[in-house]
């Protein structure tokens, strides 16, 4: 078991508090209430002081030589909001229920993700426990909770965090966390979270004020890269593979989702990236735990299988290429960066069967070559989705397709992606046909306020609505609330037929997709265009599961293979209506 060289170390009588500040001389330790008290240097930059008759519930920060006093940079709680003080946590104090849970293998798979804050009125970790009967029901099997990790403010979309190891206070207290994760396990629910390991938020992050967290040697959108390979990249390599650790240990989270993995630099022998993989599944043991990127530059290396087809180092990746062609063939947009995946119906087909559309290929709106050969990962390598939170936000109005297209258009999409190979996930409220945007909010100072509001016009402006006069604050605290689920529409007869449907589509996936992804690896998938419409099929052993979408206003002709598992749409005459979609399955 990893022992943690960050945070407190909580013993019977007494706590051990470890600060690291290779930059200061001396460092004290303030508890709250009392006189501060100087720590003993170690080595390599540490600072100890063990306090006889602090426990769980003690409040305590560090005095810097220049008379800053800041938090625990791996504070367990932030109960003041991460310019406070820090609070020792006792995580063997929380009862688990579900001891036995060891989790799901990857084809069992079916992912929601959901902000805390928005997916509830009350918008906390234990408010969401009261929803998860109907994410059981309707066929759900994973939770993917967007980033946690203590943020300035009331309200956001978690990306800025600066306490890793805190959970976001306003959510609730670590033992609320833990009982939403033990509530999921006990329905059966496998719960995943979302980390950002590439950058710091812009308020709050004291680090840099002691400790050489960032250096000029890397690059990135935020500006200098965290120091995973210079001088006294150790410690920080440590905080944050650690941190994974962390929330797969003493959280018992199923597995991770890492944020824009492309924009994490490490010339090191060992990627960070691959060290982290490695540690996190050694102290998983006999568990299912799973590792997820977001890799826009869709390197398939990082997807890579060993001989008996496991994992080398991450389990999947989010495939924005399937969103991409999903989206175009439903609203007909083909701005920004949805050109390059325009005008060529083929490219649908692609993204089924090989994960990426661009595998090596130039992308104009890039201006680089993308991508790297995918068509021999197995299709539980990638993650499908028609939305998610960066593509309804990155919406001038941060609207969902739904509250634009028709419904039987969304209906159509949908039988595409969640009976397909890959590994599908919704967007928190699409099973109901929620039409509450998801807008970007943030809630900082209103100094940083005014560089967002500035930011998001210019960084998005190649966006349609952008440009707009009465476009959401994205610091208000009302765009904040219009993103909040309305649960009172599942009393509606549109939301019912809704739900019905996505559970009836998710009840044949475990019946039927699943056990054929349990049958062992398939062969590169075979994809044709037919007219309008796609044909794809996958071979597993002995039998084919063959898809037809035809993503159009006109009919084509259609002679059903096989026997159909699901079928959408018209199906008549030998030919297969507009906007029409059959799942079926034969003898290879």
């Amino acid at each position: 078991m990893t022992e943690f060289t960050f945070g407190p170390i909580l013993r019977s009588t007494e706590t051990e508090f470890r600060f690291w500040s290779p930059q200061s001389q001396t460092v004290q330790l303030v508890i709250e209430g009392d006189a501060p008290v100087e720590m003993e240097p170690v080595k390599n930059g540490w600072f100890s002081c063990t306090v006889v008759g602090a426990g769980a519930g003690t409040r305590y920060a560090f005095l810097l030589p220049d008379g800053l006093q800041v938090p625990d940079p791996a504070s367990r709680f932030q109960p003041d909001d991460v310019h406070g003080v820090s609070e020792v946590i006792d995580h063997s104090a929380y009862g688990w229920r579900a001891r036995s849970w060891k989790g799901r293998p990857v084809e069992e798979l079916v992912f929601y993700e959901m902000h805390i804050g928005a997916f509830t009125a009350e918008g906390t970790f234990k408010a969401a426990i009261d929803k998860l009967d109907h994410l059981a029901g309707l066929g759900i099997t994973a939770l993917q909770i967007m980033p946690i990790a203590d943020f300035p403010g009331n309200y956001g979309w978690g990306y800025d965090g600066v306490m890793p190891y805190a959970p976001e206070s306003s959510y609730g207290r670590p033992d609320d966390l833990m009982a939403l994760i033990d509530a999921a396990h006990e329905r059966g629910l496998c719960v995943f979270l979302d980390v950002v390991y590439n950058h710091f938020g812009p308020d709050g992050n004291y680090l840099p004020a002691y400790a050489p967290i960032f250096t000029d040697h890397h690059k990135t959108p935020w500006g200098n890269g965290i120091n995973f390979d210079a001088e006294h990249s150790e410690a920080v390599r440590s905080f944050m593979i650690e941190n994974a650790i962390y929330w797969v240990r003493d959280f018992r989270f199923d597995g991770l989702r890492l944020d824009a993995v492309h924009a994490i630099k490490d010339d090191s022998e060992e990627h960070l990236l691959k060290e982290l993989a490695r540690r996190v599944r050694a102290e998983a043991g006999d568990r299912h735990v799973h590792l997820v990127v977001e890799n826009e530059n869709n390197d398939s290396d990082l997807l890579e299988r060993d001989a008996d087809g496991r994992p080398m180092y991450f389990t999947a990746q989010w495939n924005d290429d399937i969103h991409h062609v999903l989206h175009i063939a439903g609203t007909g947009e083909t701005f920004g960066y949805y050109k390059d995946f325009a005008d060529d119906p083929a490219k649908l087909g692609k993204a089924l069967a090989e994960g990426f559309v661009y595998q090596g290929e130039m992308m104009e709106y890039r201006g680089e070559a993308r991508g790297k050969p995918s068509a021999h990962l197995p299709p539980t390598a990638f993650i499908s989705f028609m939305q998610n939170h960066d593509q309804i936000g990155n919406r001038a109005l941060g609207d969902r397709m739904i509250a634009s297209q028709p419904l039987d258009r969304m209906k159509a999409l949908a039988v595409c992606y969640l009976l397909s190979p890959q590994l599908p996930m919704l967007f928190m409220g699409e099973e109901f046909g929620a039409k509450q945007p998801f807008p970007f909010f943030c809630d900082f100072n209103e100094e940083l306020n005014e560089k967002v509001r500035k930011g998001r016009r210019e960084e998005l402006s190649r966006l349609p609505g952008f440009d707009a006069d009465d476009l959401p604050d994205p610091t208000a605290r009302e765009t904040f609330e219009m993103a909040k689920l309305d649960w009172a529409d599942l009393s509606s007869s549109v939301s019912r037929e809704i739900t019905a449907f996505y559970r009836n589509i998710l009840n044949v996936r475990h019946r039927i997709v699943v056990p054929l992804l349990a049958s062992g690896s398939t062969a590169p998938a075979a994809y044709e265009n037919r007219g309008s419409a796609v044909f794809v099929r996958w071979d597993f052993g002995a039998r084919q599961l063959t898809l037809m979408a035809n993503l159009a206003d006109e009919a084509v002709p259609f002679a059903p293979e096989g026997d159909m598992i699901f079928q959408f749409g018209a199906i008549s005459g030998g030919r297969a209506g507009p906007w029409s979609v059959v799942w079926s399955v034969s003898d290879a």
